[in-house]
């Protein structure tokens, strides 16, 4: 599908508007989408409708035509008269006419000279009707096949039909965006509330958002505390607490409480229209199989042709037969020959991919970069924010032989560092409050920058800082100086806590490795995929992250303008490369790599670097698209062997190769052989709808 060039990116993107702009895109797209896949013209419920329709009027002129036919005069018995072949011509154009639509779609492949499936029908048809009207009034050729014809335009038609119903049950992943926005939206203007169009809402906006609504844009919230849904973007259902100052992505649903929010991206450049300008522009996108089976369609057509003609010339010339018999066989090649199955192989598959992506947060821009993801070689992740937290929090707490228990111990410290704005101080505190530890009144507390705070807590002096601020208190005893190499080596953060006397333990802090991080490279390796590390951190830092995770390869001390390097000395090995970053100063790597990833992009999913956006910076969606692109890959495959294999044997067959051993194929039943193996490829690739992206 083409992007349409007069879409207006500022403009409000709502509901309504989405299926206009979708619409009108489709327009825009017309010639192109048609010469390039006559399958294009099944999407959509009007096109449902439309062959449903036309399949039904169709049936009912083939019930006459049928009793007007050679073939019902035999069974029914009674004798031929003068006027049956002009009713059989009036009935006959009538079905002709419900059956144009093949030959407009074709008219565009022709203009374009991208000869496909709408061709080989268009010919078929074409000169089928046209034989058999010359009959009619040329009683010279004494035959005629409307019933043939008739039937395959009627089988056409529903084929077309289940076709086009398969694929609007696969979904398109458009409207399902769009169906994550409320059609109205309650706007705060001059102390009244007004419901206003989805489409109507601009930036500066405030509205209200009641309990069990979506948030119609991007925004702040300026008045209610609760929680929201966001699984549409994050993929937990978890309710995400929210209060006054915090922002809210458009499609969110309020689970309690009644809010003002203050709209500040609308349109195209909400959460949701940029999600829509991702999908939009991947739908422009093909992977390798389509460019495969497009190629085949148009190379089918000419050798479909080819085979008609020399059928028709040899059965009759050389064999001997009739000219109906051998006009016959070659419509049989050219009905038969429709690259129906070759045209949808791809696409089914790959709207089915791109929704069930959608639904796991992942957005593909470049559909071809599936077919590379499923054979990388390595994974190169980012290690900040990306395999850790991009936070620091405590990892160990040692107690010296203090009586303090390791309880008291963290309520100390916690109550001390909560006066202090330092980025450690928030680790220990937070910490502290999930371990629900109670924390005392802190007196002539005193912050000593680069170094420590110190304060009075029940009458008792202590000190929390690091070592420098312990070896001007005289306090780096032996056992100090042990725990400090040791966390040092593992590149922790060491923090000491002492009284007026001694040292009474220590706190280690580093960037937390995330749960989920270990998981995500442990199925990676069992799926025969190498992972490595690029930092900025020092080589002790990235050692110790390595070692925990068990990646194959670290580099530390990277700078961001340099990462790219890194992945192009991989790729030297001769190694797929997928690069897994934040797409900020990671863009160079991303670029450069066989795949990048955009990882963690929130609300801010339109991100230029990368040829994937992935909007949890949960390393397990890695997992999920490397078994997705695998899964997809196999389905291309498949239906790209059956759509050709098809062909392979029914071509020959249809030419009357195998006559000589008592195999015919008329035009009536090779139009539901035809027919029958489309919508074997659709079935197939709807398989795929409920494929799990668990390893």
């Amino acid at each position: 599908m083409s992007c349409c060039p007069e879409h207006k990116e500022e403009s409000p993107m709502g509901h309504d508007q989405m299926d206009h702009t979708k619409m009108h895109m489709e327009k825009a797209s017309h010639h192109e989408t048609h010469a390039e896949h006559g399958h294009s013209m099944h999407g959509g419920k009007n096109a449902t409708e439309d062959f449903l329709r036309r399949f039904g009027i169709v049936t009912v002129l083939l019930m006459p035509l049928f009793l007007f036919s050679s073939v019902g005069m035999s069974l029914f018995g009674y004798e031929d008269f003068a006027a049956r072949r002009y009713f059989e011509f009036t009935i006959a154009s009538g079905i002709f006419f419900f059956g144009i639509v093949f030959f407009e779609h074709a008219k565009h492949e022709i203009r374009a000279k991208k000869y496909g499936m709408m061709t080989l029908v268009s010919l078929a048809v074409g000169s089928g009707y046209l034989f058999s009207a010359a009959s009619t009034f040329l009683p010279v050729l004494k035959t005629e096949f409307y019933l043939e014809i008739s039937t395959l335009v009627w089988v056409l038609l529903f084929g077309h039909y289940l076709e086009a119903k398969s694929s609007s049950a696969a979904g398109d992943a458009l409207q399902e965006v769009a169906k994550l926005l409320p059609k109205q939206a309650h706007v705060l203007r001059n102390g009244q509330v007004e419901e206003i169009d989805i489409d109507k809402v601009i930036e500066g906006d405030v509205v209200i958002v009641k309990p069990g609504e979506k948030v119609p844009s991007d925004g702040i919230i300026r008045k209610g505390e609760g929680s929201f849904n966001e699984a549409h973007i994050s993929g937990e259902s978890n309710p995400v607490e929210k209060k006054v100052g915090d922002t809210v992505i458009a499609g969110a649903i309020n689970i309690d409480g009644s809010f003002e929010i203050m709209l500040t991206r609308v349109g195209a450049s909400s959460t949701i229209g940029q999600i829509q300008k991702l999908i939009s522009n991947a739908q422009q996108t093909k992977p390798t199989a389509q460019r495969i089976a497009d190629r085949a369609s148009r190379y089918l057509t000419f050798i479909a042709l080819g085979v008609a003609l020399t059928a028709l010339f040899v059965w009759s010339s050389l064999a001997g037969e009739t000219l109906v018999f051998a006009v016959t066989t070659a419509i049989t090649v050219l009905v038969i020959a429709c690259p129906h199955a070759l045209g949808l192989a791809i696409p089914t598959v790959t709207t089915i991919a791109t929704r069930l992506a959608v639904q796991h947060g992942v957005f593909i821009k470049d559909l071809s970069k599936l077919e590379v993801v499923k054979s990388v070689d390595y994974v190169v992740f980012d290690k900040t924010g990306t395999l850790t937290k991009g936070e620091f929090g405590v990892t160990d707490i040692q107690v010296f032989d203090s009586p303090s228990s390791e309880e008291r111990f963290l309520s100390l410290a916690a109550s001390l560092e909560q006066h202090s704005s330092h980025v450690l101080a928030e680790a220990v505190t937070r910490y502290a409050k999930e371990k629900h530890i109670v924390l005392h009144r802190v007196d002539k507390f005193k912050n000593r920058a680069g170094k420590g705070v110190q304060g009075e807590i029940q009458n008792e002096q202590f000190f929390l800082g690091n070592k420098t601020m312990m070896e001007e208190e005289k306090r780096f005893d032996e056992q100090s100086k042990n725990v400090y190499e040791q966390f040092s080596k593992e590149g922790k953060t060491v923090a000491f806590l002492t009284d007026t006397k001694k040292v009474l333990g220590v706190i280690a802090l580093s960037d937390v490795v995330k749960p989920e991080a270990r998981e995500a490279i442990t199925i990676l390796h069992r799926l025969g995929v190498k992972v490595a590390m690029l930092t900025g951190d020092s080589q002790e830092v990235a050692q110790a992250v390595a070692q925990t995770l068990q990646i194959d390869t670290f580099f530390a001390q990277v700078l961001p303008e340099r990462k790219y390097e890194y992945i192009t000395k991989l790729q030297q090995e001769e190694k797929k490369v997928m690069m897994v970053g934040d797409g900020v100063n990671d863009a160079p790597a991303l670029t450069q790599a066989n795949v990048g990833v955009a990882i963690g992009a929130g609300t801010d999913v339109a991100v230029e670097a990368g040829d994937i956006v992935l909007t949890r910076s949960n390393p397990k969606d890695i997992v999920s698209l490397l078994v997705l692109s695998r899964k997809v890959y196999r389905k291309m495959i498949e239906n790209l062997v059956w759509a050709l294999g098809y062909n392979v044997l029914a071509i020959p067959a249809a030419a009357g190769l195998f006559i000589p051993v008592g195999v015919r194929l008329t035009p009536e039943v090779g139009a539901i052989l035809m027919s029958l193996s489309s919508v074997i490829v659709v079935l197939n690739a709807m398989t795929l709808r409920k494929a799990s992206l668990a390893s």
